[in-house]
């Protein structure tokens, strides 16, 4: 089994956490945060597994294993809530929530620019490149939409 395999469950295993401590923190502000930030890690996530189950069989995985590697990276996410939970303040959730939520924004954030932003500069086609810009402006739009409701 070839070294990228590991470290794709490694920072699969750190992506889960995060999502865990947004989940966990959405619900501690509203169930209407909750469900919101639960959908979007839902949204992210499909591609994104199915993404890391194929790199995990060109790492030399079976499929088998990589389908028991790519669940046991969810107990990540499940850690990543408790650990919300548990760093909830005694003075309510809006201190807790007062790091927890800008911290994962902030790391989706960083990854979002990082695996978009050079892939956007290195576009030669002017059409793909206003496409994928209408796509992330209508990204936005539905965030704000939805954060309105």
């Amino acid at each position: 089994l070839q070294i990228s395999g590991y470290l794709n469950l490694l920072a699969n295993t750190i992506d889960n956490f995060t999502h865990g401590l947004a989940v966990a923190a959405g619900f501690l502000v509203s169930r209407k945060v909750g469900f919101l930030t639960t959908m979007a890690i839902l949204l992210h996530e499909i591609p994104h597994e199915v993404g890391d189950f194929a790199i995990l069989l060109r790492a030399g995985f079976d499929r088998w294993s990589a389908a028991k590697m790519q669940l046991s990276t969810a107990l990540g996410g499940i850690l990543g809530a408790c650990f919300a939970i548990c760093a909830q303040s005694p003075k309510g959730a809006g201190e807790t929530v007062a790091w927890i939520l800008p911290f994962t924004s902030g790391g989706f954030l960083y990854i979002a620019l990082v695996n978009v932003v050079p892939d956007l500069l290195e576009e030669k086609n002017p059409w793909n490149s206003l496409q994928q810009i209408l796509l992330l402006c209508t990204g936005i739009t539905v965030m704000v939409l939805l954060s309105l409701t």
